[in-house]
C-alpha cells in the first residue's frame, strides 16, 4: 500500500502557464521591435521639441515681454478692436461649421446611397479644393462674386444692379465653406457607407417618416463623424489666413489681426498674445469635441 503522492511543484505549474510558448523567430523579433521603437523616440522627441515646445515657449515669452507685460493676454478682451475681431471670427467659424455640415450631410447621404455613372468623377471634383491653397480659394470667390464677377454680371443683366459680396462677411463665408467642405465630406461619406441599411428599413416598417429616420437613425449613427468633421471645420475657419488675406479688405478676422500686428505695427507682444489665444480657443474646441465623441476627433494642426 503506497502513501499519498507528493503534491506537484506549483512553481513549475505557474511558470509553465504564465509564460506562453513563443516560436524562436517571434521571441527574437520582440526585443528587436522594442529597440526599433526606442530608436524612433529620439527623432520624435527632437521634432516635438523643435516645432512645438520651443515655439510655444518663445510665444509666451514674447507676449509677456511687451510694455504691458502679462496684461497683454487680456488685450483680446480689453481692446475693443481685438474683441470685435474675436467675436467676428467665432461667429464666422460657427456659421462655416453649420453650413458645411448641412451641405456635407446631404451630399454624403446622396453619394453613399446611390450609384450612377460618373460618380467617381463627381467625388473627385468635390474633393478638388483639398489641392488649393487659401489664396486660390479667395481668388475664385472674387471671380464669382467680385466687382467683375460672374454673379454681378448676371444680376446686372437682370436689371437688379451689380451684386458684389466677395469682400464682405458673406464672401468670406463662401470661401471658408468651399475650403472646408471636402474635409467634412470625406469623413461623412465614410461614416454613411458604414451605416446598416437594415436599421432604416426597420424604422420605416414601424411607420417612421423620412424625417424621423433621419433624426432617430441616421444622424445618431454618424454623430461621432459629425462632431469630428465639425470640429475640424471650426478649427480650419478659426485659423484660415490665405482666404482671409485675399478677401478680408473691409472686415477683420483674428488671423488677419495677428498678421497686421506682426508686420505693419511691429507689435510682437500683441501678435504673440493673440496667437496664443487663437490656439487655446481652437484647442479647447477640439479637446471638448474629442471627449464628447469618444476620442474620434482627429486634431488639426
Amino acid at each position: 500500500m503506497t502513501g499519498p503522492s507528493a503534491p506537484p511543484d506549483r512553481s513549475l505549474i505557474n511558470t509553465t502557464h504564465s509564460q506562453p510558448f513563443l516560436p524562436p523567430a517571434e521571441a527574437k523579433a520582440m526585443p528587436s521591435a522594442d529597440r526599433l521603437a526606442r530608436l524612433f523616440l529620439l527623432p520624435l522627441g527632437l521634432f516635438v521639441l523643435a516645432f512645438f515646445l520651443l515655439p510655444m515657449v518663445r510665444l509666451v515669452a514674447v507676449a509677456g515681454a511687451g510694455p504691458n507685460g502679462a496684461w497683454e493676454y487680456l488685450a483680446l478682451i480689453t481692446n475693443a478692436r481685438h474683441f470685435g475681431t474675436l467675436i467676428a471670427t467665432l461667429v464666422l467659424s460657427a456659421a462655416t461649421t453649420a453650413v458645411t455640415l448641412a451641405i456635407g450631410v446631404v451630399v454624403a447621404l446622396f453619394l453613399g446611397r446611390n450609384r450612377f455613372p460618373g460618380q467617381s468623377a463627381l467625388v473627385a471634383m468635390l474633393t478638388l479644393p483639398l489641392a488649393f491653397p487659401g489664396v486660390v480659394v479667395g481668388f475664385m470667390v472674387i471671380l464669382l462674386a467680385g466687382r467683375q464677377g460672374l454673379i454681378g454680371g448676371l444680376t446686372q443683366q437682370m436689371g437688379m444692379g451689380r451684386l458684389v459680396f466677395a469682400y464682405s462677411m458673406a464672401g468670406l463665408l463662401a470661401g471658408y465653406v468651399y475650403f472646408s467642405l471636402p474635409r467634412v465630406l470625406v469623413t461623412l461619406l465614410a461614416a454613411v457607407e458604414k451605416l446598416d441599411p437594415a436599421l432604416e428599413e426597420a424604422a420605416r416598417s414601424l411607420g417612421a417618416s423620412r424625417a424621423q429616420v433621419l433624426r432617430d437613425v441616421i444622424l445618431p449613427g454618424i454623430a461621432p463623424s459629425l462632431m469630428a468633421s465639425g470640429a475640424i471645420a471650426f478649427a480650419t475657419a478659426m485659423g484660415a489666413f490665405g482666404t482671409a488675406f485675399t478677401l478680408a479688405t473691409r472686415i477683420d478676422v483674428l488671423a488677419m489681426t495677428i498678421y497686421t500686428e506682426f508686420t505693419l505695427n511691429a507689435n510682437f507682444a500683441s501678435a504673440a498674445a493673440l496667437s496664443i489665444a487663437l490656439g487655446l480657443i481652437t484647442w479647447g474646441v477640439l479637446a471638448a469635441t474629442r471627449n464628447l465623441s469618444g476620442d474620434r476627433v482627429a486634431a488639426a494642426g
